[in-house]
């Protein structure tokens, strides 16, 4: 619950973004169109609201229930990419031209509203750089919407992507990228008042990237639209000429540093008569306690002066890791940020900078030391990183650290993905081997299998021929000297498969594959019977017996006597 002098402070500033936003239409800085279009889109929202909420309505504490699929008319909501106290963040398309959009759901029944601020101060910097354009605030049943552009991961997930620790180089490129943003801001009248890594967000990723689901922010992230430009890998081994290179012809979207979230932005002095804000105490605190100024734990109002202090803060802890008063703890949140702000005041700048360049002790000291309402002297500050580049050798080229661990992953993504696709080409080579080579084989079996069997007719022809003339010779033997016909045969059949043995051993390289293979039934019938009989005819009792020397079984020397 805000005490009663926050409440106060909330509407003076609300009535302050409101009066500027009014002189700003006047003076045409919001022009006409823009007015009639919102007018419009009010009107055919009002028409289409019966119909989007007849059967669900949303609250940003309810995350289960649906929400409306199409808001302000053109917006079309996607999925959920983040939530925080305030409510919830979901992706959209804008329908007219089918840009990528974030879209900020905020309970109407908010203690702390933000979204209409938020979407004055878009509109107060409209056209800044490094500020994502606003296109529609308004209701949608129970909420407030704000639809904006959308933007990749804060500094805070790139920290997290480069094992919390960037490097000198890192931490001057962005430093001075901070300093432009929060300089932007108050040459717009306003003070940033929550300056966190949270909330300077990158440009948005290639979808295909491994860090494009980080365009989710809870508190903090979000949002714009960047146009990108997909680079090649023109050095495969050498990832800072590659980046190098790719930034000075395309610049990466990563590269790109934007400021999010103003719901927590203030008027610091009039816009016409530049007349400053008083100075007063006893303020309530608003920030985030890590990184708020000393000022601002002492309950003082703050001014440009703190959003310096705060950013001296971040650098530190980028390049540290951690702050000497994290971690601190306490019963109630009110004596933790007591604790913070004691730590703070007793922690030296040379000990809280002690290990790196002096430069970061000089901007700390400076920015500790403006007055409530002096004006800060940008360019001296930024000189101060671009002398520690020039002493470490480094030049501001736009490559940071988050950058080159990007590249690398990619890098890495896509040499698996090439070794998959020689796997699996190789795996198709393989197959298509093993196929021809079954194929070859089965071609060579067949072949051998002809090769046989005209070996076996030639041996058929050879045995027939033999022994019609053995026959010859057995009849001649018998009819002159039948004691002789017995052992003349046997001579006959040795001859006989003598020759068939020496035939066999002139050719064994034809015969010996698939030499266990049955051979067919006529071929062997052929070989097995010289004769020729059929398998229903049986020899004939008497000299066939007689010539062989074999015995018939009693079954058939019965049968034949019966016959």
């Amino acid at each position: 619950m805000l005490s009663a002098e926050a409440q106060v402070d909330r509407s003076n500033n609300r009535n302050s973004l409101q009066k500027q936003y009014s002189q700003n239409k006047q003076s045409g800085q919001i022009t006409n169109q823009t007015q009639n279009q919102h007018f419009q889109q009010q009107q055919q929202q009002k028409k289409n609201q019966q119909i989007r909420y007849s059967n669900s309505h949303y609250s940003s504490k309810s995350y289960h229930q649906k929400v409306p699929f199409i808001v302000g008319v053109h917006y079309k909501v996607g999925k959920k990419i983040g939530e925080g106290s305030f409510g919830v963040i979901y992706e959209g398309i804008n329908l007219l031209n089918n840009c990528p959009i974030a879209i900020k759901f905020e309970s109407r029944k908010s203690e702390t509203p933000q979204l209409r601020d938020e979407y004055r101060a878009y509109k107060i910097l409209s056209g800044v750089e490094g500020v994502p354009n606003a296109y529609y605030f308004g209701q949608e049943g129970p909420d407030n919407i704000l639809c904006i552009d959308l933007l990749g991961p804060s500094l805070e997930d790139m920290f997290d992507l480069c094992k919390r620790r960037f490097s000198v180089k890192t931490v001057c490129m962005v430093a001075k990228e901070m300093i432009t943003r929060v300089q932007n801001l108050h040459e717009h009248n306003l003070i940033y008042r929550d300056i966190k890594p949270d909330n300077f967000l990158v440009g948005r990723l290639p979808h295909h990237n491994e860090l494009a689901h980080l365009s989710t922010y809870s508190n903090r992230s979000s949002i714009s639209s960047n146009s990108f430009s997909s680079f090649v890998l023109s050095a495969p081994n050498d990832p800072f000429s590659i980046l190098k290179n790719h930034t000075a012809t395309h610049p990466h979207p990563a590269s790109r540093i934007y400021m999010i979230d103003f719901g927590m932005v203030k008027l610091y002095r009039d816009p016409h008569t530049k007349k400053h804000i008083p100075y007063r105490e006893k303020k309530s605190l608003s920030g985030t306690a890590r990184y708020m100024s000393i000022n601002t734990h002492l309950g003082r109002e703050q001014s440009r002066r703190d959003d310096l202090e705060s950013l001296g803060h971040v650098f530190m802890y980028f390049l540290r890791g951690s702050l000497p008063w994290q971690g601190l703890k306490a019963a109630t949140n009110k004596q933790k940020y007591e604790k913070i702000g004691e730590k703070k005041q007793t922690t030296k700048i040379s000990d809280l900078c002690a290990g790196y360049p002096e430069e970061f002790a000089t901007y700390m000291k400076y920015v500790r030391n403006l007055e409530f309402e002096a004006e800060p002297d940008y360019d001296y500050l930024r000189s101060l990183f671009n002398k520690v580049l020039a002493r470490i050798g480094e030049i501001d080229d736009g490559v940071y650290d988050w950058m080159i661990v990007m590249e690398r992953r990619e890098r890495a993504r896509r040499a698996r993905h090439s070794h998959n696709e020689q796997m699996h080409n190789s795996g198709n080579i393989s197959s298509s081997t093993i196929e021809s080579q079954r194929a070859l084989q089965n071609s060579s079996v067949l072949q051998n299998l002809g090769i046989i069997a005209q070996q076996q007719q030639h041996l058929s022809r050879t045995q027939q021929a033999n022994l019609s003339g053995s026959n010859i010779a057995m009849k001649q033997s018998i009819v002159t000297d039948p004691n002789r016909s017995s052992l003349l045969l046997r001579n006959e059949n040795s001859n006989i498969h003598s020759n068939n043995s020496k035939y066999i051993d002139e050719q064994p390289s034809k015969i010996a594959i698939d030499i266990n293979k049955p051979l067919p039934n006529e071929t062997s019938y052929q070989c097995q019977n010289p004769y020729n009989l059929t398998p229903n005819q049986k020899p004939k009792r008497g000299v066939f017996s007689k010539i062989f020397g074999c015995c018939i079984n009693s079954n058939e020397e019965e049968n034949t006597n019966n016959k």
